[in-house]
């Protein structure tokens, strides 16, 4: 589910009906003296600064606060822009005015999985602690078009012992509530609380909602960069790992960003490259139970292409300080392991890695898999080592925490792709391939037929000669899994004479800054 910012929703509230505080968010420590000074209808008015960040109990971490002056809104927006939630910086804070607040009310939108209808949830209470009080609340049912019954809603309403007007006023902020969420196709929508004012007003004082992946394609205005749940905003290489799981739907690649530094005590940063949902998360236990921290978490499963896996890691190693790179899930029955094991040979002889892999390929073809890493880590400054369904991850896990520890603190910085010679000297045919190129010394394709039908026969069908042109093999140009196979066979029998180049956009210009 794809979350918003306390105030993206705010904003969706307000064009549904719900009154709001008045204030809007800033970047900078002076947007938000400039913003508190807007509000300030009056000397000595008080303004709330709050961290807009995906995460629940900010005022125990300082990251709400009130302010008077300007000289104090300052220092707190300073102070908060500055913090971290989890190991990712706070972009935004909001300011607003504060409200005199009489009661709190819970109000929430959710959708009942196992009534597969929304519900709404509200409770005559507020603010934190909301959970320990599950059995004051009431779950209102909704019809899926036309929400709530005004029956039910006017009986909870009716519950709190308000005076008819403020009933009346409640009642309309829980069908306002309903019309709120379909007008974005929210997957949940909480208002903790739901507030009413001395003045006799309701106003949403905070306001969480998160959106339903399918539906962020046919909300455009919501500017949602990834239709994914991250527990924080996207960083800039997760926008890359997006668009290369956008750009390729053979297979699923998911990239989420966890830590940019090691845990105290911890062994260090690892890359950390999954297969298959459970087989991840057993993986990635075992590797944190060995002492580790996870810089990153990555799945490419459903048979994902060679080329999908290779751009996978690639982006696993955009990020710096890695003190080496860990593979291990549990390939389901469609997953033919050794397009994995290809893809991972490119991106580590490319990159010239020089920090221990240690990669578990469990499945269909392992063995061939497992051949192609141990060929490959013959040509590389770091051992690799392939493991298969049977070595448990546990197991494989205490071998990597052996190959680190003997690697004399080892760690990893990002770089560019080397490029063969041939290449470089211009003197090969380059012809256009899926989201990339293929560059091939025509003089030498005899050997390159030769290399590549040693390990892998019938990747190269063309046995006429060397294509010259896209036109004249249109099948050629779309077999990039196999194109990247075929670069790799040529590497690992020492032929110097096909070379597969393919796109990544906007890695190179990330890499560049984190050398």
């Amino acid at each position: 589910m794809a979350r918003l910012h306390e105030y993206q929703g705010k904003a969706i509230l307000a064009a549904n009906g719900f009154k709001i505080p008045r204030g809007r968010a800033a970047s900078t420590a002076d947007e938000a003296v400039a913003v508190a000074n807007e509000l300030a209808s009056k000397k000595g008015s008080e303004v709330v600064i709050k961290i807009q960040a995906w995460t629940t109990g900010r005022a125990g971490i300082g990251g709400v606060a009130f302010a008077k002056k300007p000289a104090d809104v300052r220092a707190h927006a300073s102070r908060m822009l500055a913090m971290k939630v989890g190991q990712f910086p706070v972009e935004a804070v909001l300011v607003e005015e504060k409200i005199q607040i009489e009661r709190e009310f819970f109000l929430s939108f959710a959708i009942d999985d196992a009534a597969r209808a929304p519900v709404i949830i509200f409770a005559a209470g507020g603010g934190s602690g909301i959970e320990e009080r599950a059995a004051s609340t009431r779950r209102i049912a909704c019809d899926v078009k036309s929400g709530p019954l005004d029956s039910a809603v006017n009986e909870a309403a009716g519950s709190c012992g308000l005076s008819p007007a403020h009933a009346t006023q409640l009642a309309e902020s829980i069908q306002k509530l309903f019309g709120a969420a379909r007008s974005v196709e929210a997957r949940s929508l909480e208002i903790n609380p739901l507030a009413l004012t001395r003045e006799g007003e309701f106003i949403a004082a905070d306001c969480r909602i998160t959106i339903d992946d399918y539906a962020v394609a046919r909300h455009p205005e919501l500017k949602i960069e990834i239709a994914r749940e991250f527990d924080h905003p996207p960083t800039a290489l997760e926008r890359v790992a997006y668009a290369a799981e956008q750009s390729d739907h053979r297979g699923t690649f998911y990239f989420a960003q966890l830590a940019t530094t090691a845990a105290k005590d911890s062994k260090g940063l690892v890359g950390f490259h999954g297969a298959g949902g459970g087989g991840s998360m057993m993986s990635m236990d075992a590797i944190v139970n060995a002492g580790f921290t996870i810089a990153n978490f990555t799945d490419t499963s459903g048979n994902p292409s060679a080329s999908k896996v290779y751009r996978a890691s690639r982006i696993i190693l955009a990020q710096p300080d890695l003190v080496g790179y860990f593979g291990s899930g549990s390939g389901v029955a469609s997953q033919e392991q050794y397009w994995s094991a290809y893809g991972l040979a490119k991106a580590f002889w490319e990159l010239d890695l020089d920090i221990p892999a240690v990669i578990r390929l469990g499945g269909n073809t392992e063995d061939r898999a497992v051949d192609i890493l141990q060929r490959t880590s013959k040509l590389l400054r770091a051992p690799i080592e392939g493991y298969r369904k049977t070595d448990a991850p546990a197991t494989i896990a205490g071998r990597f925490a052996e190959l680190v520890a003997g690697a004399g603190g080892t760690k990893w910085k990002p770089r560019a792709p080397r490029v063969p010679k041939f290449v470089k000297d211009k003197s090969a045919t380059m012809l256009p391939v899926k989201s990339g190129r293929v560059w091939i010394d025509t003089a030498k394709w005899p050997q390159i037929c030769r290399a590549v039908e040693t390990h892998s026969g019938g990747l190269i069908v063309d046995r006429d000669g060397a294509p010259t042109s896209a036109s004249s093999s249109e099948e050629f140009a779309n077999k990039d899994s196999e194109l990247l196979a075929c670069d790799v066979e040529c590497r690992l029998e020492g032929v110097e004479g096909f070379y597969l180049e393919l796109d990544i956009p906007g890695l190179d210009e990330l890499i560049g800054g984190a050398r």
